[in-house]
């Protein structure tokens, strides 16, 4: 009885520390879980199961995933995106190689220089109106192969949908890729909100990854209701080396990754993943439509996954940001990015726009 008694599970002893109630739209990371994805991890819960990825979900996750991205496809599941991007870009560049990427770019401007410094490889940024690169952008930095003196640009990176919030069409992907392959480049493409993408373009993820020409891509399900996880797909195995390797030496191996592969399996299996995308893409579109033609408030870029990016007097956004949190995106010209998540209800959006026009009335 006492030997019982001793695996018994106890009632947590922890509390609530925050309130539930509060709602921003700084980060569709500061949104929970749906219950799929808690019912998942409770279920890969029971049990033991092989660490390190030999475990029965992660080989399952594999097939899940070649249904999205074509019957090449290999998935690594990671914990992060910038770990994720790290590995990525590592396997598809020597020591001596760069990468060409939107000087907007997350690998850029939000991940401490952790593709340089923890990856070893240069990044060429390239200014860009919308957050989208072109052929003819790429080319400003898609040069210089046989100089010693320069480092060599072997990959274009490109975001989906970009750090702006703007999407590329699976016929602009597919001009980069053939640009990007005809000169030796291989294609990342950072799918952080991959799923917004395509629930925006009513196309499958595959039409503008594997059938598009990108080599690998880095998956991002926390953006989409993950508790945690992301993946790197490799679409094209001839374009990488060493991805097991790599993601152990970038400290991106899971003992336990069944927790990230189930989480994975629970967005993808069915369509968990497109209809919170769906949902969080509508927000978006709500809280566009209730700002647009108000006096003090112009909209920077078309609004085409879950993000709004504004302008407005700083000090209204100081005095707002006390109801509701978010982020300024470029402080010295007063610009805003407000993002919208798959449990961000139309109450949330009226009661903003409300406080919004109530501050511009102060």
């Amino acid at each position: 009885m006492a030997d019982r008694e001793a695996v018994t599970p106890r009632t947590t002893d922890a509390r609530r520390r925050h309130d539930p109630r509060v709602r921003g739209f700084a980060s569709d990371n500061y949104a929970g879980a749906p219950p799929e994805i808690m019912a998942a991890l409770a279920l890969a819960n029971e049990g033991h199961q092989v660490a390190y990825g030999e475990d029965d979900y992660t080989v399952h996750l594999q097939d899940v995933m070649r249904s999205h991205f074509g019957p090449l496809a290999v998935t690594y599941p990671v914990f992060n995106g910038t770990g994720a991007n790290v590995v990525a870009l590592q396997a598809l560049t020597d020591r001596w190689g760069a990468v060409i990427a939107a000087d907007s770019a997350h690998i850029h401007v939000d991940e401490c220089g952790a593709p340089e410094r923890v990856g070893g490889l240069k990044l060429l940024t390239v200014p860009t109106p919308d957050g989208k690169l072109t052929p003819e952008l790429i080319d400003r930095e898609a040069y210089g192969w046989e100089d010693e003196h320069r480092a060599m640009p072997q990959v274009v990176s490109i975001t989906q949908s970009t750090e702006l919030g703007t999407l590329y069409t699976p016929d602009e992907v597919r001009a980069l890729c053939d640009h990007a392959h005809e000169r030796g480049m291989k294609v990342h493409l950072d799918g952080a909100r991959i799923a917004n993408a395509a629930a925006s373009l009513d196309v499958p993820m595959r039409a503008f990854t594997y059938a598009a020409g990108v080599d690998v891509l880095s998956y991002g399900g926390t953006k989409n209701g993950m508790l945690f996880g992301e993946a790197v797909v490799v679409l094209n195995p001839d374009a990488v080396r060493a991805m097991k390797h790599l993601r152990k030496l970038s400290m991106q191996l899971a003992s336990k990754m069944r927790f990230v592969s189930v989480q994975l399996e629970a967005l993808l299996a069915k369509d968990l993943w497109l209809r919170q995308a769906r949902h969080a893409n509508t927000m978006a579109q709500r809280l566009a439509a209730g700002v647009r033609g108000v006096d003090g408030v112009e909209i920077l870029y078309p609004v085409q996954a879950n993000a709004v990016f504004a302008r407005l007097p700083r000090e209204v956004s100081e005095r707002l940001q006390q109801r509701y949190r978010f982020y300024f995106w470029d402080e010295a010209a007063g610009d805003v990015r407000w993002m919208c998540s798959f449990d961000t209800t139309e109450e949330d959006v009226d009661g903003f726009v409300t406080a919004l026009k109530e501050e511009l009335g102060r």
